[in-house]
């Protein structure tokens, strides 16, 4: 046990001497200069859990030249190192403290540290948006000492690596639905760049657009849009007009047009976005497989099915391709396809896709994940338009639920849940079921969204209906 190592240090204390400094300092005389760099370099990481890769790979990228596993023996024999399973490391609160100030007088601190955060830098760019459980089984051990990078040692990150401890650890909780864990990193960046670099600067726009995509995903749309057009604006007077980060604010900005029900806004920058990328990257590219799948979203949502229909088949075909069969962008694209289809009443074709996009979800990212809610919704629908409403309703209850504790209770998605269960129970004529549902879906639309925006028009025509209906 890790309290062990005080005691065992306590024990090495000569007769003179007493308190664990004074062991640890006759501990520490007695290494090799080695072994002392290696513990100072330990002494870096959180009070955490220690992957011996993380080690290892902070090590490399601080040029070391010694034996590190030779090194580790005598660290763990000294009582300085605990190993807590295979490969798996930790240095008690105490011992860390004393090897801190060790380091300091160390003459190669800076380049420790500088690759130590080199190495935390690898980690943080391997984190992808929508991280799958493998990749955040990889990912957990390395969390707490990206965040010990990102608030102690931001003086050791370059100028290019600055912004990307805070980047990975919130993609590691945003692509999780964790977004409250993911708000303080996506904030943080903000203002560590400003400080850094000022407001004008590629990563103050990046980090404007990563606040404001965090804000789009909390349903908290006017906080995102100023985000996204000081990001578009900053963007191009950088780079010009012709860039693929352009390209990108482009999309996300009609993105959240998309989601107020602003569709007139949004097609042209749809369009924009995927004329440059494939400008850009070629016709055969996932970005472009995105740019098309959003497109052909936004045709869906005005009904005009013919033109999304080819689109979102192309989509899906090209991330088949680049991606292969098993990815969550093709899980995304399975689900919008049946989407239209279920739109158009071609029940029996989106059925199977429905589920296989249900089952690759959680395959991927976890049964616990907005994505997978999602999923539960649209196939809950499927079954409520063929009558199928035993089937259902329990899936519908499911969305909502996960929907309220993941996204909170005045999430967008959560009125339309709620929106989505009054329909049914209306459907089957449980109108005392039913209303006070779509009363609750129509105030969070209206507090949210607007009067004016489409779900909150259909909340609102749909009461009226029931109420009408109801009436003798």
């Amino acid at each position: 046990m890790l309290a062990d190592i005080l005691a065992q240090l306590q024990k090495q204390a000569s007769a003179g001497e007493s308190g664990v400094a004074a062991a640890f300092e006759l501990n520490w005389q007695s290494l090799e200069s080695e072994a002392q760099k290696l513990a100072c370099l330990l002494s870096l990481f959180a009070l955490a859990p220690i992957p011996w890769s993380l080690v290892e790979s902070a090590a490399s990228s601080s040029d070391w030249k010694f034996d590190l596993k030779a090194n580790r023996t005598i660290l763990v024999e000294r009582y300085l190192l605990q190993e807590l399973a295979e490969d798996t490391y930790q240095i008690h609160e105490r011992i860390r403290e004393l090897l801190q100030q060790k380091l300091e007088d160390l003459a190669e601190a800076d380049k420790l540290k500088r690759g130590f955060c080199q190495a935390m830098v690898a980690i943080a760019r391997s984190i992808p948006q929508t991280p799958t459980l493998i990749e955040i089984a990889q990912a957990t051990l390395a969390i707490p000492h990206l965040a010990g990078t990102a608030t102690v040692y931001q003086a050791w990150l370059s100028d290019d690596d600055l912004i990307w401890p805070f980047v990975g650890l919130a993609r590691f909780y945003q692509g999780q639905g964790a977004y409250e864990q993911a708000l303080p990193w996506r904030e943080q960046s903000l203002s560590v760049v400003r400080k850094r670099f000022g407001n004008e600067h590629l990563h103050v726009a990046t980090s404007l657009n990563n606040l404001a995509g965090l804000y789009h995903s909390q349903g908290r749309y006017s906080d995102a849009e100023p985000l996204y057009i000081q990001d578009l604006t900053m963007t191009k007077r950088l780079l010009g007009d012709e860039h693929l980060d352009v390209a990108t604010s482009l999309n996300n900005l009609a993105l959240l047009y998309y989601s107020q029900g602003r569709y007139s806004d949004a097609e042209p920058l749809y369009i924009e976005a995927l004329s440059m990328k494939k400008r850009l990257l070629g016709d055969e590219h996932p970005s472009v497989a995105t740019s098309l799948n959003n497109l052909a979203a936004l045709y869906d949502s005005q009904g005009r099915y013919s033109d999304a229909e080819p689109l979102y088949i192309e989509a899906l075909s090209m991330r088949k391709r680049l991606l292969g069969d098993e990815h969550s962008d093709v899980a995304t694209s399975l689900n919008n396809l049946a989407l239209l289809y279920d739109s158009q009443g071609r029940y029996s074709d989106a059925e199977p896709l429905y589920i296989e996009a249900l089952s690759m979800k959680k395959r991927l990212l976890g049964d616990e994940h907005p994505d997978v809610v999602t999923s539960l919704n649209n196939l809950a629908t499927l079954y409520k338009s063929q009558g199928r409403y035993s089937d259902a309703e329990p899936l519908y209850i499911e969305a909502l639920v996960m929907r309220k504790r993941l996204l909170g209770d005045e999430h967008p998605d959560v009125a339309s849940s709620l929106n989505n269960l009054a329909a049914l129970y209306d459907s089957q004529g449980r109108y005392s079921d039913a209303e006070p549902l779509y009363i609750q879906a129509l105030a969070i639309a209206e507090k949210r969204l607007g009067a004016n925006h489409p779900n909150t028009i259909t909340f609102r025509k749909n009461l009226e209906d029931l109420r009408r209906n109801r009436q003798p």
